[in-house]
């Protein structure tokens, strides 16, 4: 990350015990980045899986980042959004308060991906041409 960049957005996720698991989810944060040059956009999951969201903060804070907007990669607002989320970013402001934290809905509650899930679900079930 150039010296220069100092917004970390993170794509914040459950996790699994499957590695592949995280495929689409590299992928999504690699488009991101590449949409985001100025911005470091990083990677973090809830659990099972790393690096969990105090570690990458930390470590994104060591790089000079003085902001960070975590974006839920959930379909709803389910008891880790709700719950867990506020907890973690209540942790992370006060081990880090001279940087800037706040977090958005998640994904799934944003009407332009519900449209493109719906676009792909009408695609699937559509007959052949």
């Amino acid at each position: 990350m150039p010296a220069s960049i100092a917004h970390s957005l993170i794509l914040f996720a459950h996790g699994a015990r499957d590695p592949a698991w995280a495929a689409p989810f590299e992928r999504l944060r690699a488009l991101t980045q590449a949409a985001l040059p100025e911005a470091s956009v990083q990677l973090a999951f809830l659990e099972l899986m790393q690096p969990d969201l105090p570690a990458l903060a930390a470590q994104e804070v060591a790089k000079g980042v003085n902001r960070m907007t975590i974006v839920p990669v959930f379909l709803g607002q389910g008891g880790h959004v709700r719950r867990d989320l506020p907890q973690l970013i209540e942790q992370l402001r006060q081990a880090h308060p001279a940087v800037h934290i706040d977090a958005v809905a998640a994904a799934g509650e944003d009407d332009a991906v519900l449209q493109a899930i719906a676009a792909y679900c009408v695609k699937a079930g559509s007959p052949p041409a």
